[in-house]
C-alpha cells in the first residue's frame, strides 16, 4: 500500500477546517491563507484553493470583500460569516473528538 496516497487523502479531510481555522484569525486573500498552510507543512496550490473557498463561499460560512491594493488588481480578500464560525466550532469539538480516539486506541 502506497503511504503517499493515504497522506494525501488525510491532507485534503483537514483542508477545509485548516482554511477555516486560518480566516479565524484575520481575513485574508488567497496568496496569505497558500502561505499560512505552507507555512505549516500544508501544501496546497491555488488551483486545490479556490473551489474550496468557493464552495464554503456558497454554503454561507464565508464571504469576501473586495479591497484596492497598491501593487496590482484589488484582492478579494475572505473571512467567516457568523454561520462559518458556528460550523468552526463544530469542527473544533469533531477534531478534539478524534484526537481523542486516536490517542486512546495507541495507547492500547
Amino acid at each position: 500500500m502506497n503511504t503517499d496516497n493515504v497522506k494525501s487523502q488525510m491532507r485534503k479531510g483537514i483542508l477545509e477546517y485548516c482554511t477555516l481555522l486560518i480566516l479565524q484569525k484575520r481575513r485574508a486573500y488567497v496568496p496569505d491563507i497558500i502561505q499560512s498552510l505552507k507555512a505549516s507543512k500544508l501544501i496546497v496550490v491555488e488551483g486545490t484553493l479556490y473551489p474550496l473557498l468557493t464552495r464554503l463561499k456558497n454554503s454561507g460560512l464565508l464571504t469576501y470583500v473586495w479591497e484596492e491594493s497598491t501593487q496590482g488588481p484589488p484582492r478579494k480578500y475572505y473571512e467567516l460569516t457568523p454561520e462559518g464560525i458556528l460550523f468552526l466550532n463544530e469542527l473544533d469539538s469533531a477534531w478534539d473528538e478524534l484526537n481523542q480516539v486516536v490517542a486512546h486506541i495507541k495507547e492500547q
